[in-house]
């Protein structure tokens, strides 16, 4: 090789040697990252894409580290059993307080989950509320016209969606009410509704694909904050939101997966994690979301950007009407349950 080739061959080498031992300089000067685990349901994605970003500056902002937070999403009752079978996350974020007892129940999660955080470790809910297309051209007003013959109701499968749980109590618990307390008037009521939802998507999000992009159904029950979304999102179909006289409080509860944080260390992060989620910053951010805050005691929201409830609407609790999670989970959810037997009934209808 002639003189100059050897030089620039020589020159061209140090260059980049150089290079390296600058990156790796510079690399060693910034704090090694922290990662976190954030295992949620469907329904949330937008939220904690937004909540996740404002953490990470924060967390940056105060201690000088930059901070990873990766998300699992799927039907609530999915996650639960990906966490099971070995998902390291170290915060689950779900659907449903028996979702988190779930994991409990597997020495996964403390016992005493719910009282690690305010308002039993609930930092924000949403309403179960319907979606119909343009113009109502069914006329849906309120839960007793979801039963009507000819109306095509979408919902998920309360097996494997923490969602479809919440629409199934919903409608159980409005017709209870309007009955005066009638179980048989609720069941038959509900098995009249799941008579006319021949597609039970395994999540929220496959239910609202199944409604927007395959056209399927008159009106979906979903979350109030995935039907504003939805709105917002297809605005030339025109959706109308439709709030039922009254509807349940879909509280959705948080929890630190305490078998992952103590081995992977994170515990700390995974604290502060929760707790942003109930700082003013974190509120926020859930109210652009539409999901409603967390409340103080005396249960008015301090956030005016909140919606008002319809004049007139009523809601209720899953504690007040169903005797809270581990009631209404033995009895309507669990092998050979209400909705078992319901299923068993329709399946028998259509031999």
């Amino acid at each position: 090789m002639k003189p100059h080739l050897w030089t620039a061959l020589f020159i061209a080498t140090a260059l980049v040697l150089g290079l390296l031992a600058l990156t790796n300089f510079a690399k060693s000067a910034v704090k090694t990252d922290d990662v976190l685990l954030n295992a949620s349901f469907d329904a949330t994605r937008g939220l904690y894409d937004d909540i996740n970003n404002a953490f990470a500056e924060e967390y940056l902002r105060e201690t000088g580290r930059r901070v990873v937070i990766r998300q699992s999403h799927g039907g609530s009752g999915k996650q639960v059993r990906t966490i099971a079978d070995g998902l390291p996350a170290d915060v689950a974020s779900l659907a449903l307080s028996s979702d988190i007892d779930m994991l409990a129940k597997r020495k996964l999660i403390a016992e005493n989950w719910r009282s690690q955080q305010e308002n039993n470790s609930i930092p924000y809910s949403s309403l179960i509320v319907f979606v119909v297309r343009d113009g109502n051209p069914k006329n849906i007003r309120d839960w007793s016209d979801l039963a009507n013959p000819g109306v095509r109701v979408v919902t998920p499968n309360p097996k494997t969606s923490g969602g479809a749980r919440w629409n199934y109590l919903a409608a159980w618990g409005a017709r209870l009410h309007a009955t005066g307390g009638d179980e048989q008037a609720a069941r038959q009521f509900v098995t009249n509704l799941f008579r006319n939802a021949n597609v039970l998507d395994t999540s929220a999000r496959g239910s609202a694909h199944t409604f927007v992009r395959r056209g399927h159904g008159d009106v979906l029950l979903a979350w109030e904050s995935e039907a504003i979304l939805l709105k917002r999102e297809f605005p030339k179909m025109q959706l109308q939101v439709i709030y039922p006289s009254e509807t349940i409080v879909a509280e959705t509860p948080v929890a630190i997966v305490d078998a992952n944080v103590d081995r992977l260390g994170t515990r700390k992060l995974a604290d502060r994690y929760i707790r942003f989620l109930y700082s003013p910053a974190g509120q926020r951010l859930i109210t652009q979301h539409h999901f409603r805050p967390w409340s103080p005691p005396n249960g008015q929201s301090q956030d005016p950007a909140v919606s008002p409830l319809p004049e007139g609407m009523k809601t209720f609790t899953i504690g007040k009407v169903f005797g809270g999670w581990p009631n209404a989970q033995k009895r309507h959810f669990a092998s050979g349950g209400e909705f078992d037997r319901m299923l068993d009934t329709l399946k028998a209808e259509r031999r």
